[in-house]
């Protein structure tokens, strides 16, 4: 991990980021169809977007941009400029000074702080690889279909994040005796009077673990204004919900949050894998927090065609959620039968990571391809799909299936 100060330039630079899309866009790059059970079939395929390359187009206010899946299949790493958006407000910054930018840090501290980008810079540098998954990716894939943002499988991304360590802040500033939790905001704002702004919080011992980070660049770039510019919260291992963008004020508290963002919204079934039947009720809720492991087929499309007679290589990429990856087994034969892939470079705990295979030739036919991911805690992706009513934290196995002729 490197711990020498970021250039002043690569903080600065890159400021004419232009402004976001308030209006429907051209949409000039066509559409894409998503294997949705409850549609729509077809999505835009937007290019215009600052900042961005082709993205699926979700939602424009506030910005909803899913990854075309097909991105992943490239490597560990996620582009910046086809790492996906999401957005709870719609009044967004279209532009960031950051020459005034102050990050605040107050609350149940001994001393408030103030600091531009220029001092954050100055301190030790962090890096760290992470996934960032949104609660509800692959939502539009439960059954029955539940409310909110239909994705597939592109909310979700992973990059090397570099910054400064959370807890070198909260240090800066002095956390005082009964502090309990940490408070994280950023400068979009709900869109009308009285909604709750978007805060988010942590318990301080987590906040003061050492991963959590505070990034100004992303995959040896500056953040993308879409993706948070200048700053954004880092948890790895968890949701994105807590991946403040725009990060702007840290308010350090001597008793729970009670606020919306904790109270009510994120929160899914207090009972294992967040997996309940629909209609269930009687059970209580939690705040959404770790993530769980889950593995894709990259290089193989459901329903392509592939020879028969030859052996078939799969490959794809896994992540073990809050920890890493310790195996991932391939079914030729809808899960009758399993192999051990072969795993890429370890990039890190929180990182995607490669897995390989080549399968037995089969005959002319049908054949579903199934993967499944190990964390390295011993958690197991579950055979059958999960359910909830706010359609969260989907991770059961996933298969492809392929035409051979």
């Amino acid at each position: 991990m490197s711990h020498t100060s970021l250039p002043r330039r690569a903080v600065l630079a890159g400021l004419g980021l232009g402004g976001l899309a308030a209006a429907a866009p051209a949409w000039a790059a066509g559409t894409v169809r998503l294997p949705l059970p409850g549609g729509p079939g077809l999505r835009a395929i937007t290019t215009d977007f600052p900042g961005k390359g082709p993205m699926i187009l979700q939602r424009t206010r506030p910005p909803l941009l899913e990854t075309p899946f097909a991105v992943f299949d490239a490597g560990v790493f996620t582009p910046n400029d086809r790492f996906y958006v999401r957005w709870h407000w719609a009044e967004i910054p279209t532009s960031v000074d950051a020459e005034a930018f102050r990050l605040t840090v107050r609350g149940h501290v001994e001393t408030a702080l103030s600091l531009s980008l220029d001092a954050l810079a100055r301190m030790p540098r962090f890096e760290i690889a992470a996934v960032n998954q949104c609660s509800g990716n692959s939502r539009g894939l439960f059954v029955p279909r539940v409310p909110g943002a239909q994705w597939a499988h592109g909310a979700m991304g992973n990059a090397l994040w570099a910054g400064v360590r959370l807890k070198d802040v909260l240090d800066r500033a002095g956390v005082r005796a009964g502090a309990v939790q940490v408070r994280f905001a950023g400068l979009d704002e709900p869109v009308v009077s009285g909604a709750p702004h978007f805060r988010k919080s942590l318990a301080l011992d987590h906040a003061r673990d050492g991963e959590v980070m505070i990034a100004y660049a992303m995959n040896g770039a500056q953040l993308p204004l879409l993706n948070g510019f200048p700053l954004r919260l880092i948890v790895p291992g968890r949701y994105s919900t807590y991946w403040v963008k725009m990060l702007s004020d840290i308010e350090v508290l001597d008793t729970p949050d009670d606020q919306y963002w904790i109270k009510t919204a994120y929160r899914i079934p207090d009972v294992p894998g967040a997996d309940v039947r629909p209609g269930q009720t009687g059970y209580g809720t939690v705040p959404i927090d770790r993530m769980v492991p889950r593995a894709f087929v990259t290089n193989l499309q459901d329903g392509g065609r592939v020879a028969a007679g030859a052996p078939l290589a799969v490959r794809g990429i896994a992540f073990g959620g809050d920890c890493g990856v310790r195996t991932v087994d391939v079914s030729g034969d809808g899960g009758a039968s399993w192999i051990p892939a072969r795993l890429g470079a370890d990039a890190g705990a929180y990182s995607f990571r490669r897995f390989a295979v080549t399968l037995p030739a089969s005959a002319a036919g049908t054949r579903a391809i199934t993967i499944r991911c190990t964390n390295t805690n011993g958690l197991a992706q579950p055979l059958d799909p999960i359910w909830n009513g706010a359609g969260f934290m989907k991770n059961g196995v996933e298969t492809v299936t392929v035409q051979v002729a």
